[in-house]
């Protein structure tokens, strides 16, 4: 009995001594100082939390958009909310959830951004400064861009001055009310901020997971080409491949290994901006094998076209996604990488009628993907066969991707490409016509509450 009675006297002087030190922890005064960010490092470190700033972007549109089917065991078995939004359904819906995720993420950013202007510049720690307030401007123009491609209507010139758009919490501040600005004010809060933190990153960052003037270029890319202005999108595009433009050969197993189960490399030789998608939100999800890959995608592909092995599985009738550039069972990459920037430039370039260079760019990305010796250049003889080719490249390099498909098809249906979205569920279809109000998904059921925001 002896080893017992020493484990009882062992865990009552524990329990004496944190007695003890919750008195003294009781006893003393609050020290502001230590919650409150206040050196460089501080802000940095809070930049650096990627649980919070990285590895929770957006689900609804990925869960939204037509990348994937359930058959109808899978979706009997979701919940709830899960089978509305995969049905396009408004559900009122609340806390924990992509909006309140994706502010969290902007709350940081401003935090540091006022932290950051009471330091007071000077040579030795300018070198410091202008990354954080870069970074901290492009976490919140990323965050922002992503709440507006799941929240606000597609980006139409003609009614963006009207339709409502995000809530820009531009400060910590928790009394300011929200208010929704419009679509307008919330697409040029974005490019101002991404602008401004081009002009205060690195080319480069140490990590993928900090932003870079390249990253901060790629986003203006993103929201130029999310606005259809194609001009710009193209230029931002091209300034950011200046600075990386490295494609992975998928015939090197030392880059690729195509029939592995996780075939890429995490912080792989693309990536620009490393983020992984909320995988709590997410109706897809690698680990949980829950959806299989639409038919019609899939079999877009070449036999040739390495990606068909690499991006896809066997799981049973059907096929399941498995080429995620997070390297992760868990995790699904929804970052920026060099294979979307090669895309949208050859996408721009068609547009403005540059044929050469769109297919220049087009062929080049491709020839990485097929088997060697297999790859014949594609032609065109018009602008419109060419972007016609892009675009379908576009659709089968970019799967699965974060939100990208989401936007990709409000924007297109604005082109007059009229996709439509289907699900099969039961024996009949439900759709999601071209520029339908429900394109811009349903704010939380809490936040209309609280903030008496308008409800789409």
């Amino acid at each position: 009995m002896k080893p017992y009675k020493w484990l009882v006297y062992f865990l009552l002087l524990v329990v004496l001594l944190n007695c003890t030190g919750c008195k003294k922890y009781l006893a003393a005064k609050s020290d502001a100082s230590l919650v409150v960010p206040a050196t460089p490092g501080d802000l940095q470190a809070l930049l650096d939390d990627a649980a919070f700033m990285n590895y929770n972007t957006p689900a609804l549109g990925a869960s939204s958009a037509d990348d994937f089917f359930m058959d109808d065991a899978t979706f009997m078995s979701n919940t709830v909310f899960g089978k509305h939004v995969y049905q396009w359904i408004p559900y009122p819906y609340r806390y924990p959830n992509d909006w309140s995720l994706a502010y969290r993420a902007v709350y940081n950013a401003n935090v540091c951004l006022e932290r950051v202007g009471l330091i007071a510049p000077a040579p030795n720690n300018l070198q410091q400064l202008n990354p954080i307030k870069g970074s901290a401007l492009f976490y919140r123009a990323y965050y922002f861009l992503e709440l507006s491609w799941l929240f606000a209507k597609g980006y139409d010139s003609s009614t963006a001055q009207t339709d409502p758009g995000i809530v820009l919490r531009t400060g910590s501040d928790f009394n300011v009310p929200s208010v929704r600005a419009t679509v307008k004010a919330s697409y040029e809060k974005i490019i101002q901020d991404a602008g401004e933190a081009a002009s205060l990153l690195p080319d480069n960052p140490q990590q993928s997971t900090r932003p870079s003037r390249c990253a901060a270029y790629a986003l203006l890319a993103r929201t130029y080409l999310s606005m259809r202005q194609y001009d710009s999108a193209g230029k931002y595009a091209g300034l950011a491949l200046q600075i990386k433009n490295t494609l992975m050969d998928y015939n090197n197993p030392g880059e690729v290994e195509v029939a592995a189960g996780n075939p890429f490399k995490r912080f792989n030789a693309e990536t620009v901006f490393y983020t992984t998608m909320n995988a709590y939100i997410a109706l897809y999800h690698p680990i949980m094998n829950n959806a299989r890959v639409d038919t019609n995608l899939y079999a877009a592909y070449d036999g040739n076209d390495l990606r068909r092995a690499a991006f896809f599985t066997a799981a049973g009738s059907y096929y399941s996604f498995k080429g995620n550039y997070a390297a992760d069972y868990f995790d699904t990459f929804s970052g920026i990488a060099t294979d979307e920037l090669w895309l949208t430039r050859a996408e721009c370039y068609a547009r403005a009628g540059n044929t050469t260079a769109a297919l220049e760019d087009i062929n080049l990305l491709l020839s990485k993907r097929w088997l060697s010796g297999t790859y014949v250049p594609v032609a065109a003889n018009t602008a419109p066969e060419v972007l016609a080719i892009i675009l379908r490249e576009r659709r089968k390099e970019l799967v699965f991707r974060g939100s990208l498909r989401w936007m990709d098809i409000k924007r297109l249906n604005r082109e007059n490409e009229n996709i439509t979205p289907r699900r099969f569920i039961a024996g009949e279809y439900v759709t999601l016509p071209p520029n339908d109000n429900r394109y811009a998904l349903q704010l939380p059921q809490d936040i209309i509450e609280t903030a008496g925001l308008q409800q789409n």
